[in-house]
């Protein structure tokens, strides 16, 4: 029996899939996470966007498209969002974002088998990601996940040292859906006990605020930090950040950038912007457009404004879906000038990745501050080698390898 476990959405769903994933072959199925025949489907959704929750609902009709006689189970914060809308498919099972064990709980009554929850994730990458929280308190005004994730809850540290123990991975991301809410929002102490894994260890996405000179000075202490901050920014003007519930100023990111390039000089500093947020005036928004080159972004996920109903954001005047388009367009054009000038910064130095994918005849990996390097040729899946980059190729850089480690 196979079943095929698909998710849209955050890397947070994909280790949640990946723990389905492993639960399911614990009772004697054969998993897959790529859409394609099988006698079940497990459908993790997404609820981020309008966008990615029309997506959900869509996945039951590809699915179907595959086999119409597979039951089909759904979880995931677009179900937690309206579950009845999914109900109305005529799918077999349905459940949230909150309590996605339920799944399994669902296969056993109609399949058989011992209930056993949800068990360390399958990996089925060449890092291993690492939850280590769920839920966020930040409830900004445009975002839905609060409510639907419900209140921060953080992993016991003994837990996550536990699985990482397991993990032949040769790099580690901690993530969740904020985990710089972790232990309080004090960091440091997990990393501290971190020290002595001989493996790669990347940090999910954080808040701006979390950065300081504790966090920073241990996280330089670790065997191999990988230096690229997703640092969560959404607008570059203080009267939008504030508009939208989020507790810095510019200023105040801009200096934790600073920071960050203090301690790690050849950081890759990341993040989101939202264009057309219901305040943003065009004088906001070029607040916005400066902050790219001012912060020095390796890369930026710009995206335009989604009202989510439910949220304070939603009973705000919108923007015309023309100035969002608009003002869109010249995010990603910055973007795109800010991260070929970071990447042609190291146009010529020798870096260190991890091989992970090959395709149309090249391997391709990440260096430690997330620069997809391509190589000619098949390497080793999770072995690290020593490249030269060149010049600027797809969506990263071409290399040449030295040698491997």
């Amino acid at each position: 029996m196979k079943a095929v476990v698909f998710t849209l959405g955050c890397k947070v769903n994909e280790v949640e899939s990946a723990s389905i994933m492993s639960a399911l072959e614990s009772l004697g199925w054969q998993t897959d996470n790529a859409l394609g025949y099988a006698d079940a489907y497990v459908l993790n959704t997404c609820a981020v966007t309008r966008e990615a929750e029309k997506k959900s609902r869509q996945l039951i009709a590809r699915a179907k498209k595959f086999n119409a006689d597979a039951k089909i189970f759904v979880c995931g914060c677009a179900s937690e969002k309206d579950k009845k809308s999914f109900e109305d498919k005529g799918v077999t099972f349905v459940t949230g974002a909150r309590k996605k064990e339920e799944v399994i709980t669902a296969f056993t009554k109609i399949y058989g088998g011992y209930d056993c929850g949800l068990l360390y994730p399958k990996q089925v990458r060449t890092r291993a990601f690492i939850k280590i929280q769920d839920g966020c308190n930040n409830f900004c005004s445009y975002c839905v996940i609060p409510y639907l994730r419900g209140r921060e809850v953080s992993r016991p540290m003994d837990d996550i040292l536990k699985e990482i123990s397991r993990t032949d991975s040769p790099e580690i991301v901690l993530n969740g859906i904020n985990i710089s809410s972790y232990n309080g929002g004090d960091l440091v102490p997990l990393i501290e006990k971190l020290k002595s894994v001989k493996k790669r260890i990347r940090l999910g996405s954080l808040e701006c605020n979390v950065i300081d000179e504790r966090l920073l000075t241990a996280l330089a202490g670790l065997y191999d930090f990988a230096p690229q901050f997703h640092l969560s920014l959404q607008s570059g003007s203080d009267s939008v950040l504030k508009a939208m519930n989020r507790h810095y100023t510019r200023t105040q990111y801009l200096e934790k950038c600073a920071l960050i390039y203090k301690h790690f000089p050849t950081a890759a500093i990341t993040t989101d912007i939202i264009a057309g947020f219901p305040t943003e005036t065009e004088e906001d928004f070029l607040e916005s457009l400066s902050i790219i080159s001012e912060a020095r972004f390796a890369r930026v996920h710009a995206f335009p404004f989604s009202p989510r109903e439910g949220t304070v954001a939603y009973k705000m005047k919108d923007i015309p879906p023309s100035v969002k388009s608009e003002r869109l367009n010249r995010l990603l054009e910055a973007a795109k000038t800010s991260e070929n000038k970071f990447l042609n910064g190291f146009s010529g130095t020798e870096q260190t990745i991890i091989a992970e994918d090959f395709e149309e005849g090249y391997t391709s990996g990440y260096t430690g501050n997330y620069i997809r390097v391509y190589v000619s040729g098949k390497l080793q899946a999770g072995k690290k080698y020593k490249a030269i980059l060149k010049q600027i190729f797809k969506d990263g850089v071409l290399g040449e390898i030295n040698e491997q480690i």
